[in-house]
């Protein structure tokens, strides 16, 4: 006696549907994602203004951080300062540094009006080494 079994077809597994998937995941992962920007944006120098050479060694350069809160009120070192005192700090410590850089920290809820004006008073002082960090909404 002979007994055929009947043989179980086997699982095709269908790749489309899971391309289709992974598409769409990517697509998702891609919309959500914020894209962080870790080179900070610096200001464009005047370009009719040709570079000053220097001979021998650079300046040791000092750095001054300014954040800019929700209100539009700016710190230095943690305590509010008028526009007036700023701007004259700056004056003084470019004059004690001509090679002076500053980090402005706006906060994601500070208007950029307040922004462009704190921008106005350090270029205002001559400052020429600004630089903008964005650090995120949760500051």
């Amino acid at each position: 006696m002979k007994l055929n079994r009947t043989r179980q077809a086997s699982a095709v597994i269908r790749l489309v549907p899971m391309i289709d998937v992974l598409m769409i995941l990517l697509v998702f992962f891609m919309v959500t994602s914020t894209w962080l920007n870790l080179r900070m944006i610096p200001l464009a120098a005047q370009a009719d203004a040709p570079a000053p050479a220097r001979a021998g060694p650079a300046p040791s350069a000092s750095t001054l951080l300014i954040r800019l809160d929700a209100a539009g009120q700016a710190l230095l070192r943690g305590q509010p300062i008028a526009a007036n005192a700023l701007a004259e700090l700056l004056r003084s410590r470019r004059e004690a540094d001509p090679a002076l850089s500053v980090v402005l920290l706006p906060s994601g809820q500070a208007s950029n009006q307040d922004l462009v004006s704190l921008l106005e008073i350090t270029t205002e002082a001559g400052i020429e080494r600004l630089r903008i960090v964005r650090m995120g909404e949760a500051q």
